[in-house]
C-alpha cells in the first residue's frame, strides 16, 4: 500500500511539473531567451545526472540478470522473444501510420513552396558495419561513449563468463549484485528530482516554439499524435492484457511517471532508469526488466516508425507523388530494419526518415518541411517507444514465468 502511495505521488508531482512548465513556457514566449538561459540549464543538469547513472545500471543489472537466469539458453529464449516482439510491433506501427496518413490525407491540403528546399542527409551505417559495430574492440570505450548496444553485449558476455566460472565467479557475481543495488539507490535519488527536471525541460520548448511553429503543420502533428495514441492505447493494452495478464489501466497508471519524463526529455535512454523502476513495481522481475528494457531503449522504435510512415506520406502528398502498395510495403520493411540499423546513432529519427524516403524515391528535401516541428513530434514518439519497451517487458516476463511454471 505504501509503495502504491509513493508511486502515485511521484506521478502526480511529475505531471504537475509538466503542466507548470507548459504554463511558464507560454509566459516566456515574449522573451524565450530567459527560459533558455536560466531554466533550460536545470533540465540539462537533470538529464546529465540520468545519463551518468544509465551506463552503470545497464551494465551491472544485465550482468546480474544473466547470472540470475543461471542458464545461457534462457538468455537466448528471452532475447529471441524480445526481438520478435519489437519487430512485429514496429511493422504494425508504421503500417498504422501509413494507413491513417493516407485515409486522413495528411499532406493533401498543405500549401508549401517546395522550391529551394535543402536537406543534407547524414550517412546511415551499412548492414555489415552495423553488425560489426555491435561488438566492441575495447571494453571501456562503449561505457565512455554510452554506446548501449555494445554495453549490452559486454554485459551479456561477462554474465556468461561468471556462470561458466562456477564457484570462482561467485565474487564477481556478488560484486555485480552489490553494484546493481548501489546504482538503483543512486537512481532513486535522481528520480526524486524528476518534477523539477520535467519543468525545466518543457518550459524552453514551449517558450521557443509557441503556437507559431504549428501553423500549416498542425494537421501533420495532429494525425501523428492520433496514431501515437491509438497504437499505445489499443495495441499495448491488448498485448499486456492477453499476453502479460495485466490490466491496461493498471499498466498505464504504473508507467505514467516514465511516460511524462519521456515526453518532456524526448530521450528513451534518459527515461530508462525510471522505466525499469516502474516495470519492477508492476511485477516484472529485475532480471527480465534489466535485460529487455535496455535492449528496447536502443532498438525498439514504434513511435519513430509511426513518425516515418506519417511523414513519408505527408512528403509524398506535398510533392504530388502517389505511393503504390509496393512502395508502402517497401517503406514498412525499410523502416523496420532501419530501426535496428540506426540504433544508437545520434539523430537516428532523421536518418531513418532519409533512408525511408530514398527507398521509394521521395525527395529528401521534404525533411526540411517538418524539421521545425521535429522536437514536438519527437516528444510523442519517445513516449510510444518507452511504452512499447514496458509492454514488451511485462509480456516477456509473463511468458517466461508461465514457461518456468510448466517446467
Amino acid at each position: 500500500m505504501e509503495a502504491n502511495k509513493k508511486k502515485l505521488s511521484l506521478a502526480f508531482w511529475i505531471f504537475l511539473g509538466l503542466l507548470l512548465g507548459i504554463v511558464a513556457g507560454f509566459a516566456f514566449m515574449g522573451a524565450p531567451h530567459i527560459a533558455v538561459t536560466y531554466i533550460k540549464p536545470f533540465g540539462t543538469l537533470f538529464l546529465n545526472l540520468i545519463k551518468m547513472i544509465v551506463v552503470p545500471i545497464v551494465l551491472f543489472s544485465i550482468i546480474q540478470g544473466v547470472i540470475s537466469l543461471e542458464d545461457i539458453r534462457k538468455v537466448g529464449y528471452i532475447g529471441g522473444r524480445t526481438v520478435v516482439f519489437y519487430l512485429i510491433t514496429t511493422m504494425f506501427a508504421i503500417s498504422l501510420g501509413l494507413l491513417f496518413a493516407n485515409v486522413l490525407n495528411v499532406g493533401g491540403s498543405a500549401n508549401f513552396a517546395t522550391q529551394g528546399l535543402e536537406y543534407q542527409a547524414a550517412a546511415a551505417p551499412s548492414f555489415i558495419d552495423t553488425i560489426i559495430n555491435i561488438f566492441p574492440s575495447n571494453a571501456f570505450a562503449p561505457m565512455v561513449n554510452a554506446s548501449m548496444l555494445q554495453i549490452i553485449v559486454i554485459a551479456i558476455f561477462f554474465g556468461f563468463g561468471i556462470i561458466l566460472a562456477g564457484e570462482k565467479g561467485k565474487a564477481a557475481a556478488d560484486f555485480a549484485d552489490s553494484m546493481t543495488e548501489v546504482s538503483m539507490q543512486i537512481m532513486g535519488l535522481i528520480i526524486k528530482l524528476s518534477p523539477i527536471g520535467v519543468f525545466a525541460l518543457i518550459c524552453p520548448v514551449v517558450a521557443e516554439n509557441g503556437l507559431a511553429v504549428l501553423g500549416s503543420l498542425a494537421r501533420l502533428i495532429a494525425i501523428t499524435y492520433l496514431v501515437y495514441i491509438i497504437h499505445a492505447v489499443f495495441v499495448y493494452s491488448t498485448m499486456v492484457g492477453t499476453v502479460g495478464k495485466l490490466g491496461p489501466v493498471k499498466f498505464f497508471k504504473g508507467i505514467m511517471p516514465a511516460m511524462v519524463l519521456a515526453f518532456s526529455s524526448a530521450s528513451s535512454v534518459g527515461t530508462l532508469p525510471l522505466n525499469i523502476n516502474c516495470c519492477e513495481k508492476l511485477g516484472a522481475r529485475k532480471e527480465v526488466a534489466s535485460f529487455v528494457l535496455p535492449l528496447g531503449a536502443t532498438i525498439n522504435m514504434d513511435g519513430t516508425a509511426i513518425y516515418q510512415g506519417v511523414s513519408a506520406m505527408f512528403i509524398a502528398q506535398v510533392f504530388g507523388v502517389e505511393l503504390t502498395i509496393a512502395q508502402m510495403i517497401t517503406i514498412v520493411l525499410t523502416a523496420t530494419l532501419a530501426s535496428i540499423g540506426t540504433a544508437g546513432v545520434p539523430g537516428s529519427g532523421m536518418i531513418m526518415l532519409a533512408m525511408v524516403l530514398e527507398s521509394v524515391g521521395l525527395p529528401l528535401e521534404g525533411i526540411a518541411l517538418i524539421a521545425g516541428v521535429d522536437r514536438i513530434l519527437d516528444m510523442g514518439r519517445t513516449v510510444v517507444n518507452i511504452t512499447g519497451d514496458a509492454a514488451c517487458t511485462m509480456c516477456v516476463d509473463a511468458v517466461q514465468k508461465k514457461k518456468e511454471a510448466r517446467a
